[in-house]
């Protein structure tokens, strides 16, 4: 398909589709061709940058400072990826999603000035971003890395302050398979002489030289900035910022707070060109919402999505698990790509799912529902009580469905593994938050 064979009033799906014939890679990390394209469209964006990197916990750490900044008065755009119902998601001005003829206008312009070069669709659709908030009169830009930190598309954009959320293995194809390997691809978001936050406990030693090889300003966690907390609220403490008396973040999960005091974080040290008061971080933390982590819906039996792909995220989300009280039975909804580590994340399970419903997804990267079940007959602890049970299925709703058919009204069902789990199971329930 080419842009030609686009009717001119094409729909937005047909453009996405087209989008994806573009480049034989779905992910080919190379700035050289996207600065080319974003050189020929001028691209350049007068607003407050931050840029946010990480194993885990970008979309969480985006989020909030979304609506802190939102709630401070002020004009935000926010780039995230991916999406886990609408391709709209991706692209939000002032607390919206940008709409399909803003879109549009933006990818003609693209294919436009492209004149033969092969984007990628996360090239394409950066460019999108960051064409769409030049136009719009905003005072911040936030913008997620989609994969590592120094060859992603994101990282053309100059930040005023970058967020490194977390550092662990996954990508590892594309990003090495060791944290300190990783942690210097993702360190590549720094900028020299401007605040770079890291929010990761125990960083690997390659962020900290590599913060140290170019004058970034680094802000560690544990020693520039902290938290802490009881059960009633928490507490930011960074070097000349402190935010007492703080309700606890409206998103769930045990790593919340690590997120919530990167965000603060970043904005202390943006505090002359972003000033934010209390009331607007209180405000920020109650309103802020982001479907797919640890989201708990209301009804029995409960459900939890959430759309931990990796070791490290799935270590979490077991916590979160054991933090949730009794539940006589578990039933996972497991969708995955076969570029994780699909092993280690069923093993960080333990013995805490009881029923096991294994999904196809779409896509070449997918791992089909045999291959999961596979993986689970060989990984699941055994010697429990009851023998755990494997289904397969064509899709995750079908999964899905049929794990709330078996599931007890006190039983809970967990959805995750991929974006492409969630989503289809979220659309399904007609929730989008």
């Amino acid at each position: 398909m080419s842009s030609s064979r686009l009717a001119p009033d094409a729909p937005l799906d047909q453009w996405l589709q087209y989008l994806e014939t573009l480049h034989p890679d779905t992910i080919k990390l190379d700035l050289e061709r996207i600065r080319q394209v974003a050189t020929r469209l001028n691209i350049a964006i007068d607003a407050t940058k931050i840029v946010v990197a990480g194993t885990n916990g970008k979309g969480s750490t985006c989020a909030l400072l979304e609506a802190i900044l939102l709630a401070a008065g002020y004009r935000v755009g926010l780039y995230t990826s991916p999406h886990l119902v609408d391709f709209n998601e991706r692209i939000r001005v002032n607390g919206s999603p940008a709409s399909d003829a803003q879109i549009i206008e933006q990818f003609k312009r693209i294919d436009a000035a492209r004149d033969g070069v092969a984007l990628t669709y996360f090239e394409f659709t950066t460019l999108a971003a960051l064409l769409l908030f030049q136009e719009q009169p905003l005072d911040a830009v936030v913008l997620e890395i989609g994969l590592g930190g120094r060859l992603d598309a994101v990282n053309i954009v100059d930040a005023d302050c970058s967020i490194l959320t977390s550092v662990d293995v996954d990508h590892a194809a594309w990003l090495g398979d060791t944290r300190e390997k990783i942690g210097w691809e993702k360190a590549h978001v720094f900028r020299p002489g401007r605040p770079a936050i890291c929010a990761d406990p125990m960083p690997p030693d390659s962020v900290v030289q590599y913060a140290q090889e170019i004058g970034a300003d680094l802000w560690l966690a544990g020693r520039d900035f902290n938290y802490s907390g009881d059960r009633q609220q928490w507490a930011y403490g960074g070097r000349d910022v402190r935010r007492a008396g703080l309700a606890y973040p409206a998103l769930r999960g045990a790593n919340q707070l690590l997120n919530a005091s990167g965000a603060l974080a970043a904005l202390e040290a943006l505090r002359d060109k972003l000033a934010v008061p209390q009331q607007a971080v209180r405000i920020g933390l109650a309103n802020v919402s982001l479907p797919g982590r640890f989201q708990i819906l209301p009804g029995k039996p409960t459900v939890i999505l959430d759309v931990a792909h990796n070791p490290h995220a799935v270590a979490t989300l077991a916590q979160n698990l054991d933090g949730m009280g009794f539940f006589p039975y578990t039933h996972a909804v497991v969708g995955m790509m076969h570029d994780k580590d699909i092993a280690a994340v069923i093993a960080a399970f333990g013995d805490r799912v009881d029923h096991w419903y294994c999904s196809d997804l779409e896509g070449a990267r997918a791992a089909t529902a045999e291959e999961l079940a596979e993986v689970i007959e060989k990984t699941v602890p055994e010697g429990s009580l009851e023998p755990i049970t494997i289904s397969r299925f064509k899709n995750p709703v079908a999964a899905f469905e049929e794990a709330r058919k078996r599931a007890g009204e006190d039983d809970r069902i967990l959805v995750f593994g991929s974006f492409s789990t969630v989503g289809p199971v979220l659309q399904h329930l007609g929730r989008k938050g």
